[in-house]
Order: C-alpha cells, then sequence, then structure tokens
C-alpha cells in the first residue's frame, strides 16, 4: 500500500513537471503585449487599433434607440457617460460615431434618422466636456448594416457604435511618436471617476425602487 502511494505521487509530480511554465498564472492574456509589437512592426496592426481594442473591451459601444426616435433614454445616456469617462482618458485619441436604424422606412428617410442618432450621442458626449475637434463627423449607414437581418422593426439595429477613429496629430506625444505609451498607459484619476460613476447610477437606480 506504502509502495502504492509512492509510486503515484511520483506520477503527480512528473505531471506537474510536464506542464508549461507559467501554466497556472496564464489566463490567455500572457505574451498579448509582445504579439501586438510583432503585429505593429509588420504592419499588421496599428496602434490606433490596439486602443479601438482596448475601448470596445472596456466599455460599451453601442446605444440603441426607440422606433423612429434619435431620443437617448436613461440607458443609453448611461452608457455615453462611461464612454466619455473612458475618453476623457486618452486626449490624443479621436473618435466616430455611426448611426444606424431598422429597415422599416425608406432608404433614404433612415440615413436621415441614422444621421440623427449619431449626432444625439456626439452631442451628449461633448457636454460632457469632450472636444468636438476630437469626434468625427458622426456618419449614417442608415438599414444598410443591420446587425439582425429582418425587414421587421428590431431595437437592436436601431443603435449608434461609437470607436476609436485615429490620432490627433497635433498631440504633443502623438508628434513624438509615443504611440505605445498613450495605448498602454493608466490613469488613476479616471478609475476613480468610473467607481464614482458607478456609486451615482446604484444611487439613482435604489431612490427609483423606493
Amino acid at each position: 500500500m506504502q509502495k502504492w502511494i509512492i509510486t503515484l505521487g511520483l506520477s503527480v509530480a512528473v505531471a506537474a513537471c510536464t506542464r508549461e511554465a507559467g501554466y497556472e498564472a496564464d489566463q490567455g492574456a500572457f505574451g498579448n503585449a509582445t504579439l501586438n509589437n510583432i503585429q505593429v512592426m509588420n504592419g499588421e496592426l496599428t496602434y490606433a487599433q490596439i486602443l479601438g481594442q482596448r475601448f470596445a473591451a472596456e466599455v460599451p459601444t453601442q446605444i440603441n434607440f426607440a422606433f423612429n426616435s434619435a431620443q437617448l433614454d436613461e440607458t443609453a445616456q448611461r452608457v455615453l457617460l462611461r464612454q466619455a469617462a473612458w475618453i476623457k482618458q486618452f486626449p490624443e485619441a479621436r473618435f466616430r460615431v455611426y448611426g444606424h436604424t431598422d429597415a422599416v422606412g425608406s432608404t433614404a428617410y433612415n440615413k436621415s434618422l441614422g444621421q440623427r442618432r449619431a449626432n444625439a450621442a456626439v452631442a451628449f458626449l461633448t457636454r460632457q466636456g469632450i472636444s468636438r475637434s476630437r469626434l468625427e463627423a458622426a456618419v449614417s449607414f442608415g438599414k444598410s448594416r443591420p446587425l439582425i437581418d429582418t425587414p421587421n422593426r428590431d431595437r437592436r439595429n436601431r443603435r449608434t457604435v461609437t470607436e476609436v477613429s485615429g490620432f490627433d496629430d497635433r498631440n504633443p506625444l502623438v508628434l513624438d511618436g509615443k504611440y505605445a505609451l498613450i495605448v498602454y498607459r493608466e490613469y488613476v484619476g479616471s478609475a476613480q471617476y468610473e467607481s464614482q460613476l458607478r456609486r451615482q447610477t446604484a444611487i439613482g437606480d435604489t431612490s427609483k425602487q423606493q
């Protein structure tokens, strides 16, 4: 029995030794920075694309609208507040807002409606202190790029999407070519702002329930 236990222990030890170093610590992100550097040097990936990926991973990029409306409801405003907090971290970056509609109505009308929705999102972001010069001209795709392929009303298609579009060439960091610093830096102040924003949202939801 004792010999069997010793043999089992040795087997477990050998199996553990055959795992790749860092196996337990690596949750899938290990090596991403190196991969990104290689892709940038090869021309496969730009710093704007990397920052765009980070934006999409850290905040919701999309808001939705009621049928035939460009009004921002409370949910849309909360999302745009989170976008504004993130955008303020990167004064060197430019952003673009795309407007979309569902398939109900004419192409021309939906083109106009998508533009109004994009304009509404841009106007809200500028009221949060984002310079209008950093929010590139809003673009409307109308009903030409639906998320859900249906001729009927669908809220998921009635949306705007905010994306990173590039960098402000006049910014000192951009002039110095310090794109990596822009993409990977972190702000303590922004984290505090985000935390405060969550608390305000929670307080508002609680007061509504009462």
